[in-house]
């Protein structure tokens, strides 16, 4: 009889897992919907290490945008392209204009407008730097008449503290390396962005420090312009497929991302 238990234990495994796989199989128009050229163009901000950076020596990106990307390409039987992007803005027209099918980006309610948005695979912690000998000691401190900070232009912290600042003063600015400048010129009192990005950024001001506390966050998810609802529906199988499974744990864990985990399964 125990033998008999475990034989069909197993033949209940192995039937659940090979439905399992005809679930995430995509079907043709999915196909068509996600890679219309042939290919899967993955858009992603290059400069964000939440998603991707550019490798010094081979000159390669690398990431968890690459790596999610070149798996869902794996999965739809399709080549992989990268569509690298040094600020955020062009991220969000290429949406319009047709240069990408995915991209990895947080969820908000005016990028939803122009793409249609899986659930998310990450949940990103926001977080500021400070240069060395700041008076501002704690998160809580920064929002006070006479801050000045610094935020990527259109991104999800610039969102955040357009919702949240009530004293302090908001500096738009395009790129990592334009906000370096300005605090280094004393031109901001303090950075704000993702955790992993700010953190990036320590070796470029010396002495400078994250400050504790709690600053807001995001979730991250895949995007796919509006209009190719069977793409989407499949991106959202794939994106659930890939936290149950630990891929995106993985490529979290491989980035030696801080501040980053896993959205919880949907």
């Amino acid at each position: 009889m125990r033998t008999m238990h475990w034989m069909i234990t197993a033949v209940v495994v192995l039937f659940l897992v090979g439905c399992a796989g005809v679930q995430t199989k995509p079907t043709a128009e999915q196909v068509q919907a996600l890679a219309p050229t042939g290919k899967l163009r993955v858009g992603f901000l290059s400069t964000a290490p939440i998603h991707a950076t550019k490798d010094a020596a081979s000159g390669e990106f690398k990431g968890p945008a690459i790596e999610l990307g070149k798996e869902l390409a794996r999965r739809l039987g399709v080549q992989f392209e990268p569509v690298p992007y040094a600020s955020f803005p062009p991220v969000l027209a290429g949406a319009k204009s047709g240069e990408w099918d995915i991209a990895m980006i947080g969820i908000t309610s005016d990028r939803a407008q122009v793409v249609d948005f899986t659930t998310p695979y990450m949940v990103v912690e926001f977080g500021y730097l400070v240069p060395g000998g700041s008076s501002i000691s704690t998160s809580a401190d920064v929002d006070r008449t006479g801050v000045r900070i610094a935020a990527l232009e259109k991104s999800s912290p610039d969102a955040y503290l357009s919702r949240t600042l009530q004293r302090a003063t908001l500096v738009r600015v395009s790129t990592f390396a334009d906000m370096v400048e300005a605090l280094n010129a004393g031109k901001v009192e303090a950075l704000y962005g993702t955790r992993a990005g700010m953190l990036n950024q320590v070796a470029k001001v010396p002495g400078s420090r994250m400050l504790e506390g709690p600053s807001g966050g995001e979730e991250a998810a895949l995007a796919v312009p509006k209009g190719r609802q069977p793409g989407v529906e499949y991106a959202r199988r794939f994106v659930e497929d890939s936290k149950s499974d630990g891929f995106i744990k993985a490529t979290i864990e491989r980035a030696g991302l801080q501040g980053v985990v896993v959205a919880p399964s949907k």
